[in-house]
């Protein structure tokens, strides 16, 4: 899987599962501060890439997550890992 179906993937989950808003999808979108994640949207978040991924979120590993762009370089990451 390449960079840019990961991005379809995640986006079209955060716009219709999330709700957040299509414009706000932009790589350096901070995911709290920006598109609004809280601490239930990023349960629906670990099921979500688990599904979709193959791999579980491990909570220590996403802390360092901030933006939307490490986010998608996050799931890259753990995909060319496995």
């Amino acid at each position: 899987m390449n960079r840019k179906e990961i991005i379809e993937i995640v986006n079209k989950f955060l716009i219709e599962d999330i709700e957040v808003d299509p414009q706000a999808l932009k790589e350096e979108a901070f995911l709290k501060e920006n598109l609004g994640i809280d601490s239930l949207d990023f349960v629906d978040i670990v099921v979500v890439v688990e599904q979709n991924f193959g791999f579980k979120i491990k909570p220590e590993e996403m802390s360092k997550v901030k933006t939307l762009s490490q986010f998608y370089d996050y799931i890259e990451g753990k995909l060319k890992a496995s």
